[in-house]
């Protein structure tokens, strides 16, 4: 059965979901690569990037999809031994890098201000795409009125997606954004199974029950717990979930309002994130950060800015190593490391932010990331059978 790439759009926040809930599908998000764990079918990033589904579904946040046999790299090939490993390395350490930063700008810094933080992202990735695509180093589709009028639905959406994924991982630990974000996979799995009739066997949804599971309990032993965090977290996770169905709905009336029929994953990525400007501006006035920025000493600091615009190119480097990982091997094996990267990940987010923890929230942790392990594996099983 061949693969159906539909885009998901990431930075921020957020970024897997995507990829856990198929394997087929390849979840790319510039802004959160792994928080943007998504639907079945797709984090983030900052879910404001890229995520990518297949036939089914995929692990998604951070915003958009890939298929790197579509993409159109003109660069020439640069020949390096043990390419998949090296693709390998350098995915999993953008997708970490990305979410780590972030919690280090929001939590770190004491940043107040996530939707100003998710726009200059945002405006970092349509700066960088837009000067590859004018050097010629990548394809993309020019944005028509057409165009935009189909996806603003979905954009409305990414952005709701990545600002909620910044105002819960400002209250929540990485570990715990990990594990709860797996709840989006379950809200897909339902939306696949009511809007698209989509059968799922007994093991996805064991593997989903299991998620469950280590969601509540987690919660329950988080010594850290936030309500208010938790609250913006489930609202990420419907958001991701609608983002990634919603996206099922829209791919193909998109692709018959570009010029060339088709939509390749750098052009979402401009569309995306372009669009999201004006409406990331106008919540920066509606939540009032404006009063914030004016104040906040952080601003006049070299370095935050230098931290900042790095998380920008952390997004998009996340949507380039997937693809090249995924050239490299294979949508199984991308899945797999995407869910096993979710390890250290959690590992790191407890060390590097000092988290409060206890036996039995390690436990509850640890718990959550075998069963998305084991849901991945389901997944793959579940394809192959089909």
């Amino acid at each position: 059965m061949g693969s159906r790439v539909v885009p998901l759009g990431i930075p921020t926040a957020t970024m897997n979901e995507a990829k856990d809930s198929n394997p087929s599908v390849v979840l790319l998000s510039t802004r959160d690569p792994i928080l943007n764990q998504g639907p079945l079918g797709s984090p983030l990033r900052r879910e404001r990037s890229l995520k990518i589904f297949c036939d089914d579904e995929a692990d998604l946040e951070e915003g958009k999809l890939l298929k790197s046999k579509d993409n159109k790299l003109l660069v020439g090939p640069v020949r390096i031994h043990n390419q998949a490993l090296l693709s390998g390395l350098a995915y999993c350490l953008s997708s970490c890098s990305m979410i780590l930063v972030n919690k280090f700008v929001l939590s770190g810094y004491d940043f107040s201000a996530g939707i100003s933080l998710m726009l200059y992202q945002n405006f970092v990735s349509v700066v960088v795409v837009s000067v590859l695509s004018l050097s010629g180093m990548i394809s993309t589709e020019p944005l028509t009125w057409r165009l935009i009028r189909v996806w603003l639905p979905v954009n409305f959406i990414f952005v709701g997606m990545l600002i909620t994924s910044m105002f819960s991982l400002k209250h929540i630990n990485v570990a715990m954004v990990t594990i709860l974000k797996n709840v989006t996979n379950v809200i897909t799995a339902l939306g696949e199974t009511y809007f698209f009739g989509k059968y799922h066997d007994t093991r996805v949804w064991t593997a989903l029950v299991l998620m469950i599971v280590s969601a509540i309990s987690g919660g329950i032993t988080d010594l850290s717990f936030n309500a208010v965090g938790y609250s913006w977290q489930f609202c990420n996770c419907i958001l991701t979930a609608s983002y990634s169905l919603t996206l099922r709905r829209v791919m193909d009336t998109a692709k018959q309002a570009t010029k060339s029929g088709n939509l390749n994953e750098f052009s979402m990525v401009l569309l995306n994130n372009t669009l999201s400007l004006p409406l990331g501006l106008f919540l920066v006035l509606v939540f009032n950060e404006v009063d914030y920025l004016s104040t906040t000493p952080l601003l006049k600091k070299p370095m935050f800015w230098l931290v900042i615009t790095s998380s920008g190119f952390l997004g998009l480097a996340i949507s380039f190593t997937s693809l090249w990982f995924l050239h490299q091997t294979s949508a199984t094996t991308y899945s797999l490391v995407g869910s096993l990267n979710k390890i250290p990940l959690s590992v790191a987010g407890i060390l590097l932010f000092n988290v409060p923890t206890s036996i039995k929230n390690t436990l509850s942790i640890l718990f959550g990331l075998l069963a998305g392990l084991f849901f991945a594996k389901a997944k793959i099983r579940e394809r192959s059978q089909s």
